[in-house]
C-alpha cells in the first residue's frame, strides 16, 4: 500500500485526534470516522494530570488548552460523613516545580474543540461524521471499514479509538462485556450562583463515602461547576426511570454531610452511566489494525487518567508508524510493547484507589488516620512515575543508546 493512502480512525474522541494530529505532523494522511451526526463530546468536565502536557505541546495545542482550562490551587479528599480532610495535593506553585507543568480542569468540549480546530485546519486530515463502523476486513495490503449505513472506507491500517465499547475490539479480542463495578454516576453543570453554600468553589473535591462518593469542581473560569455523584447499587445495570435515579440518590446520600446532601440534590437525573473497565490484556493489535485509549486499555476514572491515557497513546502510536515507514504490524507491537506497563498499571492502581475512596466501618477510621501522615512530599513521591510523562520514543531510544554505551562489549 503507497505512503499516500490514508490511515483510518475510528472514533473522532480525544485519543483518535492526537493521533491523527500526530501522524498528519510525521507526513502521514487520516481519515477520522465518526459515529454520530457530528463532531464533538459529552458536556461536562474532564481533568488532566500534567502528563497530559507532555503531548498538548508536542502537537501544538499545549498553549490553547491552557487558555481554556483552569488549575486549581488543591486537590482534596474530604470525608463524606464529617466534612473533614482526609488527603490533600497541593498543585499550586510547588506541584508546577516538581512536575513543569500544571493539573487543569476543562470543560471536555472545550478542550475537544481545540483539538478538532487542529484537525480542520490541517490538509492530511479528513474528518467523517455520521460513519459508525460496524466491522472491518483485513486484506493483507489495506484495511477495509464497512459502516452501518452500508459505505465501505480502504486505507493503510486502522486505528479503533471508539471507547469502552468498542467493535473494532470486539472483533479482535474474543472476550467478555466490560467489566462492571456495581457502581452508577450522574453528572451535571450548574450556574456558580446556584452551588450551595459549604461547597468549596476554586479546587478539586472528592467526598469519598462508605460505597459513594462525589467529586466538583468549577469550570469556564469560574463561571460553572461540575458535579459527578458515584454509588454503588443492585439497579447498576438497569434502565429505571427518573424518578426512581432521584428515590436512590436521596437514599444513598441520606447519612452524608449536609453539603454532599445538598449537592446530590442538584443532580440532573435523566441519565446515568455505569461504571466499568477491563482486565489488562497484552494484545491490542493483530495484523493492520490497532486499538487505542478505552478500546484498548479501559479504567476506572480514580486517577482521573482515561483520556489521558488515549492521548499518550496517540502520540506514541503515530511514533512507532512513522519509525517504520508504514511497517504496521511491526509498529502496533512496538506501541503495545511501549504502553502496556505503564496503562496496566493505571487500571490497577485506579482499582486499588477506588476501594480506598469507599470503605467504611473501621477501614475508613484506618484509611482517614494513615492518610493524615501524608506530606506533600509524599503525595508527588506517589504521583511521580504518572506525572512525569511518558517516555516517548526519543527519550526511549537516547535510553537504550546510554545503556548500550555502558556495556561491555
Amino acid at each position: 500500500m503507497a505512503r499516500h493512502d490514508p490511515i483510518l480512525i475510528v472514533g473522532g474522541g480525544l485519543g483518535g485526534l492526537t493521533a491523527a494530529l500526530a501522524l498528519a505532523q510525521r507526513g502521514w494522511r487520516t481519515r477520522v470516522l465518526e459515529g454520530a451526526p457530528e463532531f464533538g463530546a459529552i458536556g461536562y468536565g474532564i481533568q488532566f494530570g500534567p502528563n497530559v502536557f507532555h503531548v498538548f505541546d508536542r502537537l501544538g495545542v499545549g498553549e490553547a488548552v491552557r487558555a481554556a482550562s483552569d488549575s486549581p490551587p488543591a486537590l482534596l479528599m474530604l470525608d463524606a460523613l464529617n466534612g473533614q480532610e482526609v488527603a490533600r495535593i497541593p498543585t499550586g506553585p510547588s506541584f508546577r516545580a516538581r512536575f513543569t507543568h500544571p493539573y487543569i480542569i476543562i470543560h471536555r468540549i472545550d478542550v475537544h474543540n481545540v483539538l478538532l480546530e487542529a484537525a480542520r485546519g490541517t490538509d492530511a486530515i479528513e474528518l467523517v461524521p455520521e460513519a459508525m463502523v460496524t466491522a472491518f476486513a483485513d486484506e493483507g495490503d489495506c484495511v477495509v471499514a464497512n459502516t452501518a449505513d452500508g459505505r465501505s472506507f480502504a486505507g493503510a491500517a486502522l486505528i479503533g479509538a471508539d471507547g469502552l465499547g468498542s467493535r473494532i475490539r470486539a472483533q479482535l479480542v474474543n472476550e467478555a462485556a466490560p467489566r462492571l463495578a456495581g457502581y452508577v454516576a450522574h453528572r451535571t453543570i450548574v450556574p456558580m450562583a446556584e452551588v450551595p453554600d459549604g461547597a468549596r468553589r476554586d479546587v478539586v473535591v472528592l467526598w469519598g463515602g462508605p460505597g459513594y462518593h462525589v467529586v466538583h469542581y468549577p469550570l469556564r473560569h469560574g463561571a460553572m461547576f461540575n458535579i459527578v455523584a458515584v454509588f454503588r447499587t443492585v439497579t447498576f445495570a438497569d434502565k429505571l426511570d427518573a424518578a426512581a435515579y432521584r428515590a436512590e440518590l436521596e437514599k444513598t446520600y441520606r447519612a452524608a454531610h449536609p453539603t454532599m446532601q445538598a449537592l446530590s440534590a442538584m443532580m440532573d437525573v435523566e441519565r446515568r452511566w455505569a461504571i466499568a473497565d477491563r482486565d489488562p490484556i497484552r494484545h491490542w493489535s493483530r495484523g493492520r489494525v490497532a486499538l487505542l485509549g478505552d478500546a484498548a486499555h479501559p479504567t476506572l476514572q480514580s486517577l482521573a487518567q482515561g483520556a489521558c491515557m488515549a492521548i499518550e497513546d496517540g502520540l506514541c502510536l503515530a511514533e512507532e508508524i512513522a519509525a517504520v515507514e508504514g511497517d504496521f504490524g511491526a509498529a502496533f507491537r512496538q506501541y503495545q510493547a511501549a504502553r502496556l506497563i505503564r496503562t496496566a498499571r493505571v487500571t490497577l492502581e485506579s482499582r486499588a484507589i477506588w476501594e480506598f475512596f469507599h470503605v467504611e466501618g473501621i477501614a475508613r477510621e484506618v484509611r482517614n488516620r494513615t492518610a493524615a501522615e501524608w506530606d506533600e512530599a509524599h503525595m508527588q513521591r506517589c504521583l511521580a512515575w504518572l506525572y512525569d510523562g511518558f517516555p516517548f520514543r526519543a527519550a526511549r531510544c537516547a535510553g537504550a543508546s546510554r545503556s548500550d554505551a555502558s556495556t561491555p562489549g
